[in-house]
């Protein structure tokens, strides 16, 4: 198969995915040079397993083991979509990379999220709408468990504070999904508080973009981490070098799977039954998406527990 059939293929491929509902930007760049590094090697015939595996752990200082799998999961994908044309098209079998274990998830306590909240409020520039930016994202991302993406793309439209009860309408997120996310009243007032920052400090005729940077358009995404990872240092709770966990912005949203959990719990309600609502709210597409965010912490194996051992003693308990 020659270099111009495969970018054919690869087209065709693409295509069908978008058409299937997936965002496919990046899978078609990585598939574009895919094929580029198989005309290099000179390759006529039916693609190998090898020269997949190959192009997937290309040295590069930016990317380690986990994004080599990533890559190798792309190729796999359609090399498989590739075979049912070609037969005699290699497919790379599984575990032919270490398996990528992924990091255990920090879990913030109150405390530790009041201090965050705090040092945001001393951010410079002073006197801009900077620090009341960061307050206010942080404390949406713990209170809701937004993904940072979609706490950043938020605009005005998508804020609906007078409704009863007030929610965000959070589109096209991850797998194009779209959904809407009630907040509670407090939330809601703190929110309501940043729009009129927004308009004293005259930031409000920049941009529709709800949370606007310094230079009045979307805040950046990884900008949007490194403050966090600033912030998490000014108060004493980050060190790289003897955690295991890394503290993270992210992690906010771990933090607000496990607090759900620990409340529901705690007030005696039946946990199975809430979890797949906890799995919409959070935006996933299946409930075992959400089991990765509710890291065992000792409060959530305690109260755990304590439902078992009641369950036990009590004829026809529910979990």
């Amino acid at each position: 198969m020659n270099t111009e059939e495969l970018f054919l293929r690869v087209g065709a491929y693409v295509g069908l995915r978008q058409a299937l509902g997936y965002v496919v930007t990046s899978e078609e760049k990585l598939l574009k040079d895919f094929v580029r590094f198989v005309a290099e090697q000179g390759g006529t015939g039916p693609i190998r397993a090898q020269m997949a595996l190959d192009w997937a752990c290309t040295p590069s200082p930016r990317r380690g083991p986990a994004g080599q799998a990533s890559r190798l999961k792309v190729v796999r994908r359609f090399l498989a979509h590739l075979r049912a044309a070609i037969p005699e098209t290699e497919v790379p079998g599984p575990g032919m990379l270490a398996k990528i274990r992924r990091p255990k998830p920090y879990i913030y306590s109150r405390w530790e999220i009041e201090r965050l909240l705090e040092a945001a409020s001393h951010l410079r520039p002073k006197d801009s709408l900077r620090p009341h930016t960061y307050t206010t994202i942080i404390g949406l991302i713990a209170s809701t468990g937004l993904r940072v993406g979609e706490a950043i793309r938020l605009t005005l439209n998508d804020l609906h504070l007078d409704a009863d009860p007030p929610y965000l309408e959070v589109l096209q997120t991850k797998f194009r999904k779209s959904r809407l996310v009630p907040v509670h009243p407090s939330t809601a007032d703190k929110l309501r508080l940043y729009l009129a920052a927004r308009e004293r400090l005259h930031y409000d005729g920049l941009t529709d973009a709800f949370f606007v940077s310094e230079q009045g358009t979307f805040l950046h995404y990884n900008a949007v981490w490194d403050t966090f990872a600033i912030l998490t240092q000014i108060i004493g709770i980050r060190d790289d070098s003897h955690r295991e966990e890394r503290p993270c912005i992210h992690s906010l949203r771990h933090t607000f799977a496990v607090r759900r959990m620990l409340d529901w719990y705690r007030s005696g309600l039946k946990v199975k039954d809430l979890l797949p609502s906890l799995s919409v709210y959070m935006g996933h597409v299946q409930p075992a998406h959400t089991y990765w965010y509710l890291t065992a912490t000792p409060e959530l194996l305690a109260a755990a527990g304590e439902r078992f051992r009641n369950f036990t003693h009590q004829e026809g308990g529910d979990l």
